[in-house]
């Protein structure tokens, strides 16, 4: 059976459109206004940071050469020519890349842990205090605002060179970090179990325990995994300042000009990390999931 289609009269169609329009004219200068807004924001920030962008193409040609450089042997052949040849080293960086993984296995297993004893204070809806909620958030802003880089440099002047002021720089900034992050998995949690438990008469610590912690645990690994694999190349750039590991000898092979070394470097971290993904998005999988894969 046809159905009809009603047809408002001229004068209410009319206003309807004319009402359409203006809607659409208001949208229009809402984006426009936005646009015009990001664009004077982005020049000023080019202007404050002095952004030359004729300096910048007229040394381009330097960026370019320099990866010439690093992919070129002593001999003048190319690197992938004479693998051999080019990861001479491998011995040694190998030694030098377990120094690294150790570094970030040890630094984000303290790290995780500090994170996961002060997230339930940090989350408001577990936090037995605002004033206490309100002082482990500003600790954790603290401990992941200040870069990773900055704590490695100043545990290098306190406890001179070597792995441990790496592993104190990242436990500290992944501390703050994961903290953060449990928290707010925490804060996400269904507080109907723990209404129960509690009605039981069960301390604060029982209602974490068995309200929310079996809630929260799949997200806790999940993120501690992924902050595994940041650590990582975290601890690398550790190696600049004398954190240890194959940074250190990274920044040796680019301050000396060995070019071909600091590409075989590049590459063995490149690989490493690559692997390190692979099996970590792998075991979240295995665990949570393929969903839980990143």
């Amino acid at each position: 059976m046809a159905s009809g289609v009603s047809i408002l009269p001229a004068p209410q169609l009319a206003v309807l459109n004319e009402a359409y329009r203006k809607a659409v004219a208001r949208k229009r200068l809402k984006v426009t206004i936005a646009a015009a807004v990001f664009c004077a924001a982005l020049l000023i920030a080019v202007f404050g940071a002095e952004v030359n962008l004729r300096t910048l193409f007229t040394y381009f040609g330097n960026f370019v050469s320099y990866f010439d450089r690093i992919l070129t042997l002593d001999s003048g052949a190319r690197v992938w020519t004479d693998p051999l040849e080019w990861f001479w080293g491998w011995k040694k960086w190998l030694r030098m890349l377990g120094e690294t993984l150790l570094i970030s296995y040890v630094g984000t297993l303290a790290g995780a842990t500090a994170a996961f004893a002060l997230n339930f204070f940090a989350a408001q809806n577990t936090s037995p205090g605002p004033f206490l909620c309100f002082a482990i958030r500003r600790l954790l802003e603290f401990a992941r605002t200040v870069p990773g880089i900055v704590f490695a440099l100043i545990f290098v002047i306190a406890f001179g060179l070597g792995p441990m002021a790496g592993v104190l720089a990242i436990a500290i900034h992944t501390a703050g970090a994961l903290g953060k992050l449990f928290a707010e998995i925490v804060e996400n949690a269904d507080m109907k179990p723990v209404e129960g438990i509690r009605s039981t008469g069960a301390s604060w610590l029982s209602c974490m325990r068995f309200a929310i912690l079996p809630q929260v645990s799949a997200g806790y690994i999940s993120y501690a995994l992924l902050r595994f694999e940041i650590n990582v190349r975290e601890a690398s750039v550790m190696g600049f300042v004398g954190a240890g590991g194959i940074g250190q000898e990274l920044v040796v092979a680019i301050r000396k000009f060995y070019y071909s070394d600091v590409s075989a470097i590049l590459v063995t971290i490149i690989i490493t990390v690559f692997i390190i993904d692979i099996t970590t998005g792998w075991l979240r999988g295995r665990l949570f999931g393929k969903e839980a894969r990143g």
